[in-house]
């Protein structure tokens, strides 16, 4: 429930994200700014559907692939539940939680029936396209029985909101104190949601009743604010202030390599009131520190709400919403007041709380306590990170370093300065240039290792280490690899249905004699690669082609039966022999009309050739996408 929770309040920052938009052309279209409806409207048309873009923006956030088939779904449920509800009771008005259920509705049964087959006679509305069908009815079923069973949810909804909204003091600064503590696992989403969207109603000028703090803010209820103004001080001063403090007991020796991030994540801080990048610096270091600042949160919401301050804002509580959202303000100066004595009590209790606790806060991590640069050449694996460093263009070269089951997969600004021959001669077993930018190292199955050697490497300016012969061989050695494909590193790689290997009409290919694997009866027109590796064999007849995997598993597919007899002809070949190649890389065109009239059948064999003594476990069957994972696993 926690992880399901989670992924809710990471895809309610889709529609989020559309909020500052609605809140410039709100303001600037009012008398007070430039005193033009149009952009009032064009504002209050996002601010007004937010109900309908949550349903959008969660169903796309809970799909596992992010389809806009899912946004659609979501937009569905919307429609059917809010139209069909009203029959029943005129009164309910479910507002964004109308939202958030269609997108959750929506989402879920995507994943469920994105991929369904249904008989030959109703396969136009199989797959995805069943998808929405199945939600309007779903909707239909919940909208009956909400009709009745809402009501009493929302009259204790309203209640609990008319609790909070009346708690004073008390009310404000417990949202605060959990508005920051909840921010590590993400659910902080949820209950902003709530409180900016649904808390409170107003009826404004139009005689147009709105819901939530924010939305009552934008269109002028004075009555809004206190659960947003507290915000200002902390993101504008407070923030800032630790980072000054923060950097004021770091380490001598390293303040100058943190200066630069402290400053810039200080006045990100400042100006957007994106907090994220300094909470996340110090929460998981001294989660102590991030408590107190969750603490001094609440404080400074039940102050704002103590001077009767109404400030609000749009996307978050910087500089730019201040000015912005001044002219609907009360009382906007005494939040600068605040903001200076919050900044100040911040910078005491951090530096006190770090240099009297020896708490780890950036510049102060206890690695950083060793003396010397710790890259000595003793280590074989650090040696070679900082040769492929050097090989990839250098740090000033080098972006940023990922990597995969096998390969380095890092960001450079120009692939050109990348020196292929070195990183062959350190260890790299393949190199592959995916654009100008990006750039995959084949390493095995010690990337990690490597990997993490590199990150911190890039990190300290690659230091050369005091000895930078290259590593021998023998140092170099990985555990012998083993013939292994996870679930979800294998993806169909064409359209259709899989058949057992024994039902492919070729006696070689179904009692195994080149191999396990299994059969395919193609519908698409185009095979991808299933898995990350390098293309091995293509036949000068391309109807069949060699992929290994970059942990050494070799895999046949021979598209169709005596197809060698074609000559090549409905084959188009899309890559070339020994080329590196990953996932979903397209890799053959078919002609899926002549060989079907030309070739015995065309059916198609995906045989894994060099299993030893594992186990091939088939985990779907029928009718598949091209691209759905999870379809086998090698053990």
């Amino acid at each position: 429930m926690f992880g399901f929770l989670q992924k809710i309040g990471k895809s309610l920052m889709f529609p989020i994200a559309t909020l500052p938009a609605a809140a410039l052309l709100l303001r600037f279209g009012q008398d007070d700014l430039l005193g033009i409806p149009f952009l009032s409207a064009a504002g209050a048309g996002i601010i007004d559907n937010l109900a309908l873009i949550f349903a959008i923006g969660i169903a796309m956030g809970l799909a596992h692939d992010g389809n806009g088939g899912a946004a659609l779904a979501g937009a569905i449920a919307y429609l059917v539940l809010t139209s069909a509800i009203g029959t029943i009771n005129e009164s309910i008005n479910m507002g964004v939680f109308a939202g958030i259920l269609s997108g959750i509705v929506g989402g879920l049964l995507y994943n469920k029936f994105y991929d369904v087959k249904l008989p030959t006679w109703l396969a136009f509305f199989g797959g995805r396209r069943f998808v929405p069908i199945v939600t309007a009815a779903t909707m239909t079923i919940l909208a009956g029985a909400l009709g009745y069973l809402w009501p009493p949810v929302q009259d204790g909804i309203d209640a609990a909101g008319a609790w909070i909204l009346n708690a004073g003091m008390f009310g404000v600064g417990s949202y605060g104190f959990l508005n920051r503590l909840l921010l590590p696992t993400g659910l902080h989403h949820v209950i902003n949601t709530v409180v900016w969207f649904d808390f409170g109603t107003f009826t404004d000028a139009n005689g147009e009743v709105v819901r939530g703090e924010i939305n009552r803010f934008l269109k002028g209820d004075p009555t809004a604010g206190p659960f947003l103004s507290g915000f200002f001080p902390v993101m504008m001063f407070g923030l800032p202030a630790a980072c000054l403090a923060m950097y004021m007991a770091a380490k001598k020796e390293r303040k100058a390599a943190v200066a630069g991030m402290f400053f810039s994540i200080g006045f990100t801080s400042f100006l957007t009131g994106i907090t994220e990048p300094i909470e996340f610096s110090f929460m998981f270091l001294s989660p102590v520190l991030y408590v107190i600042h969750a603490l001094l949160t609440g404080v400074s919401m039940m102050v704002a709400y103590a001077l009767d301050i109404h400030h609000g804002f749009g996307f978050s509580a910087g500089a730019i919403d201040y000015v912005l959202n001044y002219g609907l303000a009360q009382n906007p100066l005494l939040l600068l007041v605040m903001g200076l004595v919050t900044g100040i009590v911040y910078f005491v209790i951090f530096y006190f709380m770090i240099v009297k606790f020896d708490l780890k806060t950036p510049g102060r991590e206890d690695e950083e306590e060793e003396g010397g640069s710790g890259y000595s050449g003793d280590d074989p694996v650090d040696v070679r990170a900082y040769h492929m460093i050097e090989a990839l263009g250098g740090t000033g070269n080098l972006t940023s370093v990922g990597y995969c089951t096998t390969r380095l997969r890092v960001t450079v600004k120009d692939a050109e300065q990348t020196n292929e021959k070195d990183l062959k001669r350190h260890g790299a077993m393949g190199v592959m240039k995916v654009n100008k930018t990006n750039v995959q190292v084949v390493i095995g199955t010690a990337v990690e290792f490597l990997g993490d050697a590199m990150k911190k490497r890039l990190a300290d300016g690659n230091p050369a280490p005091e000895n930078t012969e290259p590593v021998t061989e023998g140092a170099l050695s990985e555990p012998a690899m083993e013939k292994e494909i996870l679930a979800e590193d294998f993806l169909m790689p064409i359209e259709g249905e899989i058949i057992p290997l024994s039902d492919v009409p070729d006696e070689a290919f179904a009692k195994e004699m080149m191999g396990p694997g299994f059969g395919i009866k193609p519908s698409g027109n185009i095979v991808y690669s299933p898995v990350d590796g390098r293309l091995v064999t293509l036949f000068p007849t391309k109807h069949a082609l060699g992929i290994e995997t970059d942990t050494g598993v070799e895999i046949l597919i021979h598209v169709g039966l005596d197809t060698v007899k074609l000559n090549g002809e409905g084959f188009e070949s899309l890559v070339e022999q020994g080329q590196l190649i990953q996932r979903g890389d397209a890799l053959l065109k078919l002609d899926l009309d002549y060989l079907t009239a030309n070739a015995p059948s065309v059916i198609t064999p995906v045989v894994f050739t060099n299993l030893s003594g594992q186990q091939l476990d088939m985990l779907k069957n029928g009718y598949q996408q091209q691209g759905t994972a999870s379809i086998l696993k090698i053990n």
